[in-house]
This record gives C-alpha cells, structure tokens and sequence, in this order.
C-alpha cells in the first residue's frame, strides 16, 4: 500500500513544513480544480506522469499556464522527438499508487516511485504559493517551493528545476541538456492487474477509473442473484470510435465504459446484500454525478489532445494570479 492522503499531510507537519488544506469535491482537471480553489491566492499546478520507450517513467509537474511540449521535452532528455509518451493506468496505479486524476510531486514518497524521474517546473521557485494535490484529487494543498523541496529532500530527492519551456537545439555538437534527468534504471512490474485502478465517485464511494490514457482491457460482470453464474466480455480500448469532436457522444462512451468497468467491482458479498439492482443504481449514479465533469474533459481533449496517441494529455492554461 502507497503513502495515504492522511499520512502524507502528517509527514509535512512532522517536517514543519507551512500548509494549508482545502476539502472540495473530487476534481480530474485542473479546469475543475479552479473552479475550487483558483481564486484562493496559489498557482494551480498540471503534472503528467509519461514513460519513454525503455519503460522509465517521468512526472512532470508544472505551472498550469507552462507550455509543455512533449516533442522537445523528449529531446531534451535525449529520447529523440517521439521518446515519451502518457505512462499507462497500470503503471499509474503499481508506481505512484494513485489513482486517475491524482498525479502529484508528492507521489514520489512511495518506495514504489524511486525510479520515477521527477521535474519540476523552474516557475514554482517565483510564485508565493503553489497548489497540489496530497495523493487524492478530493483536496488541494498550499505551499511554497521552500516547502517542497523540504519534503523532497526528506525522502531522498535532490529537486531538479528547469525551464519547461525551453527549447533549445539538440544536435552532434549540442547535447540534450536533461540527459542527466533520464532514470538509470526501470521499476519491474508485477502481473499487471486485469481491472482498472480505483478512483472515487462524487459520494465518496470506490468506482473503477474509466478514463485513461492509454489502452485498457477489462472485464464487464453482469450482476446476478448467482453470483458464481456471471458472463464476462471484453470491455474495448478506452481510445473512443467516434469523433472527439462531438464530446456529447464521446462522454457516454465513456460513461458506458465506467459503468462496464464499475460493474465487474461488484463484488459477491455486495450482490447478496443489496440485491441483483445493486450494479445498476451504482451506474446511473456514477453518471449523474460525472456527466458535466466529463463533458469538460472531452472539450479539453478536443482541443489540446497531442495528434500522436496523447488522449489523456490535457493542457489548461489559466491566467497567472
């Protein structure tokens, strides 16, 4: 088990290391983030967790307005144009053992995590207060750079800072500048687990994560009051069939994959207890609860989504406050 919101907000005050907290709803954007916590006088932060193609994995955590550029970055760190990519929901899970949404610095306290390169955008060292989310996108964080590197150091990290925005030449006679930001070595994964990882709903209660960055198969359960005669079927890729252009119809795929997802959750204990509807209430309420967060997202996706395979890559660019 990964370090829990609770302990990791223990840490900071065990560190005395100046905070605050804010409780709001669970949140998957930053977009829906701000809507929370943007007018409380902190810089909201994007972070990205990528893997390159020998299976190393990056966070990277940058202001909301910081144009990150995947394509250079990978350059930079000497993995040529096409090097990096969004890490896959398995690896988010096993790795920095969070869930959807809750990609965060602070991530790298799991022994899980040691081999993840972590880069922080060189714009948190200006800004007074700098919002976070503590491993769980239900709560939002402020502190100063001062403080994270506190932490960082704490478990054995010497924060890296660099201009996220820079660009500058990679060639035979110019080294990548962040070569030396490239993890020596790969975690090694376990068998990989067949369902998605779990998130929460908007009442609190577990719900499989059905928006991902990469390609997810699963296994949809169809409750009965049998809960030993149940049909499996193959859920399909996550990556929608139709247009993203049309986020309405793109939402209720998702919506129909969540609720595919939720469903092989239910477990048998559940089904006796509550009954063969159980599965279905759970669903329609999971829908209710996400639709318009949803709708948001796949505007967002619309808009920014990198044209080579980056669905989950999101870039919401806020003015400074």
């Amino acid at each position: 088990m990964g370090y829990s919101k609770d302990q990791l907000l223990a840490r900071l005050k065990e560190l005395q290391i100046e905070f605050s907290q804010y409780e709001h709803p669970v949140v998957l954007t930053v977009e829906a983030q701000a809507k929370y916590v943007g007018n409380m006088g902190g810089v909201l932060s994007k972070n990205l967790f990528l893997k390159d193609k020998k299976h190393r994995y990056y966070v990277v955590s940058a202001l909301a307005d910081t144009k990150v550029d995947l394509k250079v970055l990978s350059q930079r760190l000497g993995l040529g144009k096409s090097g990096l990519r969004m890490a896959p929901e398995e690896a988010l899970s096993e790795i920095l053992q969070v869930p959807l949404g809750c990609v965060t610095p602070f991530a790298v306290v799991n022994e899980s995590a040691r081999h993840v390169s972590l880069l922080l955008d060189q714009g948190f060292k200006t800004q007074k207060c700098c919002i976070f989310h503590p491993l769980s996108n239900d709560m939002s964080i402020f502190l100063n750079a001062q403080g994270l590197d506190k932490f960082l150091k704490s478990v054995g990290r010497n924060p890296s800072y660099i201009d996220l925005e820079a660009n500058p030449p990679v060639g035979k006679d110019q080294p990548p500048d962040l070569a030396a930001l490239v993890p020596s070595d790969s975690p090694v994964l376990s068998d990989l687990p067949e369902k998605a990882p779990s998130s929460q709903d908007c009442t609190g209660k577990s719900v499989g994560a059905a928006i991902n960055s990469a390609a997810v198969t699963a296994k949809a359960v169809k409750p009965s009051g049998n809960a030993q005669n149940v049909k499996e079927k193959p859920v399909d890729s996550v990556r929608p069939s139709i247009p993203a252009a049309d986020a309405g119809k793109f939402v209720e795929e998702l919506l129909d994959r969540a609720s595919a997802l939720l469903l092989s959750e239910i477990s048998e204990d559940s089904i006796k207890q509550h009954g063969g509807q159980l599965g279905d209430e759970v669903a329609n309420n999971i829908k209710k609860c996400l639709r318009e967060d949803l709708k948001n997202l796949a505007t967002i996706f619309k808009n920014t989504a990198y044209t080579e395979g980056f669905y989950a890559g999101t870039r919401y660019q806020p003015k400074r406050l």
